[in-house]
């Protein structure tokens, strides 16, 4: 039985920040001296990140007060209780915005048709939990199936995907909504660490979601193949830990070789299966977990810009938001309108060090 995803709908706090002013933010607030400030400098100016969007809409305040200054703080710093409070306000918002968006742009399916709701995040907790926000705030069935994805990284919505289609492949009436959202930016710390400055450097926050279903859509994607896998010496590389001051984001200078190292041992297995070469694959939608893992894949793998394009437009667009990211990569590519039987092979990667890669095929009816 084929499964597809119909629509792809994306979603960011209204306020951003411009990278070249958060640069000069983070230089005067966390960099203490001139060694670190350079560094702070060369991460920022290197990103390939243009803008970043965040629900902290006060980013360029003087005031002390605020939240964002507090955060850079070694004084007043908010305690994680705070920070995971306004996760659940803002958070809410954002899983229910992609779910009205979804039903409304698909009227071929009522509230009635939706049998599971899977929602994915990493950056905050709350119970209920937003499965439940949007089964109440859409209107849906108290029947309707819940599942929450939870702390599991940026490569968090292929969990969702597989979930999906399992549930698809068992029922072939099951139309399933998956909604990711991630508030990175709620967890920025004074942290001087290499690896702390790196992650807040990319980090950002944003929300999207899936309508996957059996049905063969109007335009959209069938899904192929999966398959995951992990490079156990990345183990440390790539992290979140909670800690008295937001959680701690651990996102090392190591990962792109260790990413690029692993992946053709990855990939060739899946290929094989569906009788298809690396050359077949058209377009990549990799997880642009930073400018230096898009390189290394672009490198690794001996693609063109062109193949990857979507990839870096998000990252210079929007920055890394954690598990929502590849799906924003996968709606530009779904907004390309490429013709049908065209081949993506979407990527991401996450704690572990683990890596999920898939094989995608464009769709029309």
């Amino acid at each position: 039985m084929s499964i597809f995803i119909h629509d792809i709908v994306t979603a960011n706090p209204p306020d951003f920040a411009d990278q070249q002013k958060v640069r000069e933010i983070m230089k005067s607030k966390v960099g203490k001296d001139r060694v670190t400030q350079s560094i702070i400098h060369r991460i920022y100016s290197q990103s390939g990140i243009e803008k970043r969007h965040s629900v902290l809409n006060e980013v360029f305040s003087d005031s002390e007060l605020t939240f964002f200054n507090r955060a850079l703080s070694s004084d007043h710093s908010p305690g994680t209780g705070e920070r995971n409070d306004l996760y659940k306000k803002e958070s809410s918002k954002l899983f229910v915005e992609i779910g009205t968006r979804l039903m409304a742009q698909n009227p071929g399916f009522r509230k009635e048709d939706i049998s599971h709701v899977i929602t994915v995040s990493c950056t905050g907790f709350f119970a209920p939990g937003p499965d439940f926000e949007v089964v109440r705030a859409l209107g849906l069935p108290p029947s309707t199936q819940r599942f929450h994805i939870g702390f599991m990284g940026c490569y968090a919505a292929f969990q969702g995907m597989k979930m999906a289609q399992s549930f698809c492949k068992a029922d072939s009436n099951a139309n399933v909504l998956v909604i990711c959202t991630e508030l990175c930016t709620l967890h920025f710390q004074n942290n001087t660490n290499i690896d702390s400055l790196v992650a807040t450097s990319v980090f950002a926050d944003g929300a999207a979601g899936m309508l996957i279903s059996s049905r063969k859509p109007r335009s959209g994607f069938e899904l192929n193949a999966f398959t995951s896998s992990l490079a156990y010496e990345g183990e440390k590389d790539m992290a979140w830990t909670i800690g008295d001051h937001g959680f701690n984001m651990v996102l090392s200078t190591y990962v792109p070789e260790i990413i690029s190292a692993n992946l053709e041992e990855v990939i060739s297995p899946m290929l094989r299966k569906l009788s298809i070469s690396k050359e077949q694959i058209d377009i990549w939608a990799v997880h642009p977990g930073g400018r230096a893992i898009v390189d290394k894949v672009e490198q690794a793998m001996q693609l063109s810009e062109y193949q990857i394009r979507s990839s870096r437009k998000t990252l210079a667009n929007f920055g890394n938001m954690s598990s929502a990211t590849v799906l924003f990569v996968l709606k530009d590519v779904l907004d390309s309108e490429f013709e049908e039987g065209t081949r993506v092979l979407p990527i991401a990667f996450g704690p572990g060090l683990t890596i999920e890669t898939g094989v995608l095929s464009v769709v029309h009816s």
